[in-house]
């Protein structure tokens, strides 16, 4: 069993930054994919990026256009994601995600765990 605790959101500017963190439990994290998504009010999840379990393949959805930077730390067990020049609609509940494989997918039914959110409010 694997626990993910997300940390770093909070209210922002438009054209700030955060950075959030997922902290994971367990010894087998660098053998997982790790994935960030996010969910509005009323809208289904959506992915937002994934990084392999070495960090050699990463995904990002697209519409970030580079703002969103994903990152992982398997020392530390702890996957990030920085955020810059956040817009309004980047207003969300953001997920981390774990899959017991080492190659990432966008699709959030093929991940394993979830944490429980942290949200992320960007105000215009």
């Amino acid at each position: 069993q694997v626990q993910l605790v997300e940390s770093g959101g909070g209210l922002v500017q438009a054209g700030g930054s955060l950075r959030l963190s997922c902290a994971a439990s367990g010894r087998t994290f660098s053998s997982y994919a790790m994935g960030w998504f996010r969910q509005a009010p009323g809208k289904e999840r959506e992915f937002v990026a994934a990084i392999s379990s070495n960090g050699a393949v990463i995904d990002y959805a697209g519409f970030e256009g580079g703002r969103f930077t994903i990152s992982r730390d398997n020392a530390k067990n702890t996957v990030n994601l920085q955020m810059n020049s956040l817009k309004p609609e980047d207003t969300a509940a953001y997920y981390c995600a774990a899959r017991k494989v080492a190659y990432p997918v966008r699709d959030p039914q093929r991940y394993d765990y979830w944490g429980q959110g942290t949200q992320v409010t960007v105000s215009s």
